[in-house]
């Protein structure tokens, strides 16, 4: 396991306000009321093992195959259904919806190879994740690969609690499958939309893994 550059400063600047919190209540604190103090060293310790694991880059095998779409985030599946694309496509897509938690690994991963169309930055509201009209009322970044002539949309959305969406992608460049797309802080979701009657390999409420589970199918 490792820790994902995007956690760096979170982690770092973090770890120096803790520390003194703490040496601020073992002078004040730990003559007179040494349970508080080893109370707030114990919440201190907790929430900064929350940090890293919240930044980790688990060591998986991921899935390459030109053939399979790849989750493209770690989560649980929350939606399959058939929507109308107002934003890039303007038709019907299938989408699939993946709920990332804060205890998710929250690396998002390219779900292909092949070159990327369309990138844009949609600044908006914090609905909760789970909430449909998050897909087109929050904060989000979408993006589009193509793969021999067909298209699909990949949107990384903000929730209630995440406010900071990374993406490092950007048209004309030529991604692969499997490689880091960007970088969702705390709680957030991901939608993917495909084709009309592309085989889909998730099932409702199914956890899946950023990288290594087998979407659906071209």
């Amino acid at each position: 396991m490792t820790i994902h550059k995007e956690g760096y400063a979170t982690i770092g600047i973090s770890l120096l306000i803790l520390g003194a919190i703490n040496a601020i209540s073992i002078w004040f604190l730990s003559e007179q009321y040494p349970i508080i103090s080893i109370l707030i060293f114990i919440a201190s310790a907790g929430f900064w093992l929350f940090l890293i694991s919240f930044f980790r880059i688990p060591n998986r095998v991921h899935t390459l195959d030109a053939g399979k779409i790849i989750c493209p985030a770690d989560g649980k599946v929350v939606v399959i259904e058939e929507m109308t694309d107002v934003e890039y496509f303007k038709d019907k897509r299938l989408q699939v919806s993946i709920f990332m938690s804060p205890l998710n690994v929250h690396v998002n991963r390219n779900a292909v190879s092949g070159e990327v169309v369309y990138s844009q930055y949609h600044p908006g509201k914090f609905l909760v994740a789970w909430d449909p009209k998050s897909s087109t009322d929050n904060e989000r970044h979408s993006v589009v690969y193509k793969v021999n002539g067909t298209e699909i949309l990949v949107k990384q959305i903000a929730g209630a609690v995440a406010r900071r969406i990374v993406n490092y992608l950007s048209p004309g460049m030529q991604v692969k499958q499997g490689e880091e797309m960007g970088f969702i802080k705390l709680g957030s979701r991901v939608d993917v939309l495909l084709p009309v009657g592309t085989k889909i390999n998730v099932k409702l409420n199914e956890a899946v893994q950023g990288g290594v589970t087998v979407l659906a199918e071209w």
